[in-house]
């Protein structure tokens, strides 16, 4: 009787462990993970190296983009990303910041873009670092990450202004899985 009362805390401690470690494995998402809409966790379909932290780098639009003005903004042949993209000095400034943040083990600048999440042509926002990450050029994937991308990029952009998808849908896809769409829907 007396190893059962002995046996207990350590039955109870191990089962409130176990408890505690399921909890934090369903908060928290896998690095091949993102938190699609409506909470649920949805895994990437390319491999880690050609995707945002989803802590650091969620992605955040720009206010100024609506769907009721992207005929005036983004899908407009006289407006460019040129008039709302952020100096250099900035980019560059926060490229080297985030590297660090990142861990990468390659610190040298021209192997990564300052890359827009949602990039401006969907409506992304300029400057705020949530939407801007240190994309590497050379990535597990032939085409590198940086490269793919903006051949997505470009699709959704024209898709949007076609009509075929809403500016939500457009950064929906890029944030959830731009690699699902790389490689179901972009011409290679």
């Amino acid at each position: 009787m007396r190893a059962r009362k002995n046996l207990a805390p350590i039955l109870v401690a191990a089962v409130l462990l176990l408890l505690l470690a399921w909890f934090m494995r369903m908060r928290v998402p896998s690095s091949k993970s993102t938190v699609g809409p409506g909470g649920s966790v949805e895994a990437h379909t390319g491999p880690a190296d050609i995707y945002p932290d989803p802590a650091r780098t969620p992605g955040a639009v720009n206010p100024e983009i609506t769907q009721s003005n992207i005929r005036e903004t983004i899908c407009n042949s006289r407006w460019s990303t040129k008039s709302i993209r952020p100096e250099a000095s900035y980019t560059n400034r926060l490229k080297v910041e985030q590297i660090n943040e990142y861990g990468y083990s390659d610190s040298r600048l021209k192997d990564y873009e300052e890359d827009h999440f949602i990039p401006l042509e969907l409506g992304g926002n300029p400057t705020d670092p949530k939407n801007l990450w240190p994309e590497p050029f050379e990535t597990s994937i032939p085409d590198g990450g940086a490269h793919a991308k903006d051949k997505v990029e470009n699709y959704l952009h024209a898709e949007v202004c076609s009509g075929s998808l809403t500016l939500e849908q457009a950064q929906r896809e890029i944030t959830e899985d731009w690699y699902r769409v790389y490689t179901n829907s972009v011409p290679h």
